[in-house]
């Protein structure tokens, strides 16, 4: 294990913006995932920004570091889950235009 990957398992597991579920990575359901993290987000009192921001950046923290190495399948579920958290705060679908791996 690299410093690099130590250091983001570390941002991952003891982040000081949220407090995530136990097992929240290892779900199935994009729609549990996201519910998760809204959870997360909204019951911490130690995050910078509002409850939608500190979710998205922490997923996609996740996805562009201590994820880049997950299986096409798994990264594609983390990337609907992130859809879903849009949907769960009625933002606006992200416009995207081609896939982030080929």
């Amino acid at each position: 294990m690299t410093t690099n990957e130590r250091w983001s398992r570390r941002v991952t597991e003891t982040s000081n913006a949220l407090d995530l579920e136990p097992g929240v990575f290892s779900r199935q359901d994009p729609a549990s995932i996201a519910r998760s993290w809204k959870r997360s987000a909204e019951r911490s009192r130690r995050r910078k920004s509002d409850p939608y921001r500190s979710a998205m950046s922490m997923l996609t923290f996740y996805i562009n570091r201590a994820g880049k190495n997950l299986p096409q399948g798994r990264l594609q579920k983390l990337e609907r889950a992130k859809s879903e958290l849009r949907r769960l705060y009625g933002k606006a679908p992200h416009a995207r235009t081609r896939s982030r791996r080929r």
